[in-house]
């Protein structure tokens, strides 16, 4: 069904406003992205489920912020409050590569032109909207927000910043996904609450003073962090702060947690209980227009909508809990899943849109093989603080049943439109095998990995072994990498069996906290001896609230607060990168002679053979500068990307 009226998406401008006969709004949001009326973009959903309480909302996307401001005045006031995100990515992660250099595109940008969103977007727009409306209560949201929620190591600036709310002059923070911390807002505000007596709403935060009483709450406990005065002065407290942030996010029962900043004291009230089938059915169930606002019309397609467009969000959450991560600090680590009517209604949805041709990019999530899985006995999850419910084993109250995802699959692939549905997000290929899923049925197993190989894998299959080094994948809360291998046999099996040709893509990230070279020498000799030439991987990135950048920043594990080392100059990380291209002629000379320097000959006769060094000519460090530029930095945005690799075996 074509979509043609302007009415049908949010309002962006009076014009529009004045089109569904409003004469005032009672929010109006504020985002970094280009405004895509999309189930996957964060500003869409919140404007609808705004919408979906009666409210009047209008967005402004990408306001500019290099004129005379009138974008953040061109609407006027609302009555309740302006709502800002910096959009569906950091705007640092989305503005800068691993090198700390500008990116030459904006993926969530009509044409992905750049210089459409500022660095620290909330922060700005916030501060802006406070400037010009200091009595209109701002609400702060999103990734940036969520992940800058209490003092946190900001990569880009090199400098240990206070909460996002501090920055940004904000009045409360949503943090996670915003849905059932909304709904509570605005139901208050409707009764006559005013804004700044929203204290006791779950999952949100703000700023009080530190005379200030704040209000009790008998199911709560409190515990209070260190404050960002002492996090300034001492790298080891910031570190142990972080343990007690990580577990309180990611439990049922969580403590409101307190934190000094100068004057003024920061609140985090807990988290909402995960989402029920019913509450994410209706979020996704919103009258989407699926398209992106007709404004863009003329200024060229906007990739990540072009990436997504045939795309299908089964749910969210993920309970890896990887130390690099930023999933489960935003969406959470208990999975939130859409019932397969939900989820068949969508791919209706989307079967009959004009330019649909019959495949379906994606039927995924952050990990695309976490469907309906959850604890057997809830009560043991209630009372768990683990991070992670696969690390260092898979716990043995978790269902991993795959199950409900091959049937959904089989549903999916009934419909009459659809010619063919790929799962275009990386699965959890540890999972998968049954001397890592002890409880698992291993024909279960198998038959989730064929039902996908056969009738769901384009060409090829991502997996994410991350490295080769079991203490390094340890850190990383990831399984040893003896686990893949196993896997890949699983993969070469089947794909002989049905003659299907398809390739394994295995991710690998350099400079980790814990990884020296001899670790990157190990995983090139490793993964070449598997047949495997790496052609685009990436570097660690640094993003705020996962303990791979507490450990970057400090030199601690927030866990055990033992000193850990990580790669931190660009020498170290150019040349821990540069053994992922061990088959290149500039890099051979290189890794001999540092392998040699590091007695690890044995290692530098399985990359680099001798006999080949008379045709070797060496170059200077900077031969793989630029794809390491290019590395995607950070795993909420790297699913998003295409990554390559070749299996010569294959």
């Amino acid at each position: 069904m074509q979509i043609n009226k302007l009415s049908d998406w949010l309002p962006t401008t009076n014009k529009e406003v004045k089109i569904r006969g409003w004469e005032e709004l009672d929010v109006i949001l504020f985002s970094g992205d280009a405004y895509v009326d999309h189930p996957s973009f964060g500003p869409a959903v919140i404007g609808r489920i705004l919408e979906s309480y009666g409210l009047k909302v209008a967005i402004v996307p990408q306001p500019s912020v290099n004129d005379d401001l009138q974008d953040f005045t061109k609407l006027g006031i609302p009555k309740l409050f302006f709502g800002v995100t910096g959009g569906c990515m950091d705007p640092m992660v989305s503005n800068y590569t691993a090198s700390k250099k500008r990116r030459d595109k904006d993926a969530y940008t009509p044409n992905g032109d750049k210089g459409f969103r500022p660095d620290y977007a909330t922060s700005v727009y916030s501060s802006i909207l406070k400037d010009k409306f200091p009595d209109v209560p701002v609400l702060i949201g999103g990734i940036e927000a969520s992940l800058r929620r209490v003092t946190h190591y900001d990569y880009w600036s090199d400098k240990l910043m206070p909460s996002i709310l501090e920055t940004s002059k904000a009045d409360m923070l949503v943090y996670g996904m915003g849905e059932q911390p909304l709904r509570e807002v605005v139901e208050l505000l409707q009764k006559g609450v005013p804004f700044s007596s929203l204290r006791t709403i779950k999952q949100t935060a703000f700023l009080v003073n530190k005379e200030e009483n704040i209000p009790k709450n008998k199911n709560w406990d409190d515990v209070e962090i260190y404050s960002h005065d002492v996090c300034l002065r001492n790298k080891k407290k910031f570190a142990s702060n972080f343990k007690v942030i990580e577990q309180e996010s990611n439990k049922l029962s969580a403590r409101r947690i307190f934190q000094g900043i100068k004057d003024r004291k920061l609140v985090i009230n807990p988290p909402f209980p995960t989402m029920l089938e019913e509450e994410i059915d209706a979020s996704f169930d919103l009258p989407y227009t699926r398209l992106p606002h007709p404004k863009y019309n003329k200024r060229g397609p906007i990739p990540a909508f072009e990436m997504i467009k045939f795309s299908i969000n089964i749910h969210r959450g993920c309970f890896g809990g990887c130390s690099f991560c930023t999933i489960s600090a935003h969406q959470g680590k208990f999975i939130a899943s859409r019932s397969q009517e939900s989820i068949l209604k969508e791919v209706d949805k989307v079967a009959n849109m004009p330019d649909f041709k019959g495949y379906l990019s994606d039927i995924g999530g952050p990990s695309a093989n976490m469907y309906k899985m959850k604890g057997k006995v809830q009560s043991i999850c209630d009372n768990c603080v683990a991070p992670s419910c696969i690390s260092p084993v898979i716990c043995s109250n978790l269902d991993t049943s795959h199950k409900p995802l091959t049937k959904l699959y089989q549903a999916v692939d009934k419909h009459p439109k659809v010619k063919k549905s790929f799962i275009g997000s990386g699965i959890r290929h540890d999972m998968l095998v049954p001397e890592f899923n002890k409880n698992a049925d291993p024909k279960e197993l198998d038959d989730y990995t064929e039902e996908l190989m056969k009738n769901h894998t384009s060409g090829r299959l991502k997996v994410a072994p991350e490295h080769t080094s079991d203490p390094v994948l340890k850190l990383m809360r990831k399984p040893s990498f003896k686990y893949f291998h196993k896997f890949k046999e699983r993969f070469d099996r089947i794909n002989i069996k049905n003659n299907l040709k398809l390739q394994l893509i295995p991710y690998f990230i350099s400079n980790h906290p814990a990884c020296e070279v001899e670790d990157m020498a190990n995983l090139a000799a490793e993964t070449k001896e598997m047949g495997f030439q790496l052609e685009q991987v990436q570097g660690f990135t640094p993003t705020p609230m996962t303990v791979a950048t507490v450990i970057y920043y400090s030199g601690f594990h927030p866990y055990t607060l033992k000193p850990t080392k990580t790669p931190k100059s660009k020498k170290e990380k150019d040349e821990q990168h540069r053994f992922f291209f061990w088959y290149k002629k500039e890099n051979k000379d290189w890794i001999r002679k540092t392998l040699n320097k590091v007695g690890r000959n044995d290692l530098a006769n399985l990359l680099v053979p001798e006999k080949e060094k008379s045709s070797w000519k060496s170059i200077k460090p900077a031969a793989v500068k630029n794809t390491f530029d290019d590395a995607i930095p950070s795993r909420h945005s790297r699913r998003k990307t295409k990554h390559k690799s070749r299996n010569k075996r294959r």
